[in-house]
């Protein structure tokens, strides 16, 4: 019986290390003049089994160098870094970081697929990182995100809220990243904008880490406008075990009448493609079992072993898909993978408006590679990418650095940030003017109280980083039988 691929495109599915080679430790042997020495490497049948997983089903499998030309006594990889020179699962990607940027390996399979389900060990707050002044010295952090149950939403950190003290230590331009990384618990010293500068409040927040779960269906609220009915979703990352709270939320959508959708990724890398594929068919105009929503290109060696995997995957009827003429997506240069695939999909069937900055520019999806021996002989996961994606005709033109370019571009940059669904915040009050006509004043909420600045580009240092790095990758992640 031929395998076929399913077609719930992820949940996520950790593919073993399907191939008929044994990995043995081979010793690696080296020739100098007319004298050969002998000497076996601890990372060579890790490196071995790497090389052939890639062998079989890397997307760019064809531009591998034969193994014998592979140095396989280099590291296997290193969470955190990706140095080709020192690390052999990068030695081995096509172009990296160019063409392929986006293959990554951990140390512990574990820790991967963790992430790539939500959940993490974190405090479970983003932040947008700003230079106070022009000496480019200190440092404050805008908070952007509060994951829901996490330590810092329990202990009352919000977005909007501003940080300028961890533990009683200035933020600047050195400590910034790592006086988060290098504390269980952090007490953080909540700061206000005063004659022309951020002070300390007087308040403090403590949160200590702890395991957190992601709920990625963070927010959502329906917006009257004149005759018009406008859904607002928060949709944070692509996982299937909140479908059916997604498909719930469209529900209340289709129930009070929506006829407009603002759909807010700016925070959204990616995540499931079967939970992106969802997504699109309740949202598409005219649904049809029959439309195409994307087709996968994969290397030739799955296609010639599994002929279904180009397969094109097709829309699902949906009983509370909103049938709308058009879509406005909020993004940011985080917005990737299966967000950049629901933008992708939807765009040959109706109207797709994006508001806010150029996307992240990912185009291609991966999958999960675990040793499949018991007991296992190594910890490590890798996620190469195996696929690229195109739409129903046959369209894939964001997977550069500039992504999609958005109708209308938006800085996020006014500061504090406002809370979810503020008609005033920044993008969603853009995206209400297109739907509407209407100019929206730019302090028309309740959060009028505090004061709001807009901040040039050049001070930012990084934007809605997570305090769990694991959780700032943008992916995509595909599904392949285990055998023929």
């Amino acid at each position: 019986m031929k395998a076929k691929l399913s077609k719930f495109l992820l949940s996520i599915l950790v593919i073993g290390a399907i191939s008929c080679k044994k990995d043995t430790l081979e010793p690696t042997t080296t020739t100098t003049g007319t004298t050969t020495n002998t000497t076996t490497s601890p990372n060579a049948a890790a490196n071995s089994w790497v090389y052939d997983q890639l062998k079989e089903w890397y997307l760019w499998s064809d531009k591998l160098p034969a193994k014998d030309k592979t140095d396989l006594t280099l590291v296997t990889g290193k969470d955190g870094e990706d140095d080709i020179k020192k690390y052999y699962f990068y030695s081995l990607l096509y172009d990296y970081p160019n063409t392929d940027r986006f293959s990554w390996i951990r140390e512990n399979i574990t820790d991967l697929t963790n992430s790539l389900s939500g959940v993490s060990t974190s405090f479970g707050f983003s932040r947008t990182a700003v230079y106070l002044d022009n000496t480019q010295t200190n440092v404050v952090f805008f908070i952007s995100n509060v994951i829901t149950n996490s330590p810092a939403d329990k202990a009352g950190l919000k977005r909007g809220d501003i940080v300028l003290t961890v533990n009683g230590t200035q933020i600047n331009g050195t400590n910034y990243a790592t006086l988060i990384s290098s504390n269980e618990t952090a007490t953080f010293g909540l700061a206000e904008y005063k004659n022309g500068t951020y002070v300390l409040s007087g308040k403090t927040v403590t949160a200590t880490k702890a395991v957190v779960q992601n709920d990625p269906v963070q927010y959502w609220k329906v917006i009257e406008k004149g005759n018009k009915k406008i859904g607002y979703l928060l949709y944070t990352q692509f996982l299937g075990a909140y479908d059916d709270k997604l498909k719930q939320v469209f529900a209340e959508f289709k129930t009070k009448g929506v006829n407009e959708l603002v759909l807010d990724l700016r925070l959204n890398g990616g995540g499931l493609i079967s939970s992106a594929d969802l997504l699109s068919s309740l949202i598409v105009k005219n649904p049809s079992a029959n439309n195409v929503i994307h087709q996968d290109e994969w290397n030739a060696n799955v296609k010639a072993k599994y002929p279904t995997v180009s397969n094109p995957t097709k829309f699902t009827v949906q009983t509370n898909n909103l049938n709308l003429d058009r879509l406005v997506v909020l993004t940011s240069n985080g917005t990737a993978s299966a967000s950049e695939l629901v933008i992708n999909s939807l765009r040959p069937y109706m109207d797709v408006v994006i508001v806010g900055q150029n996307t992240y520019g990912k185009n291609v999806g991966s999958i999960t590679i675990k040793d499949d021996q018991t007991p296992a002989r190594w910890a490590w996961g890798m996620q190469p990418i195996v696929l690229r994606t195109v739409n129903s005709k046959g369209e894939s033109a964001y997977g550069t650095k500039t992504g999609f370019t958005p109708n209308y571009t938006v800085s996020d940059n006014v500061y504090p940030f406002k809370p979810w669904g503020d008609e005033s915040e920044t993008l969603l009050k853009k995206a209400l003017e297109v739907i509407t006509g209407v100019v929206i004043p730019a302090e028309a909420s309740a959060s009028t109280n505090r004061s709001y600045r807009t901040i040039d580009k050049a001070a930012i240092l990084e934007e809605n980083i997570s305090d769990n790095p694991a959780d700032n990758r943008k992916d995509m992640f595909a599904t392949l039988p285990k055998s023929k």
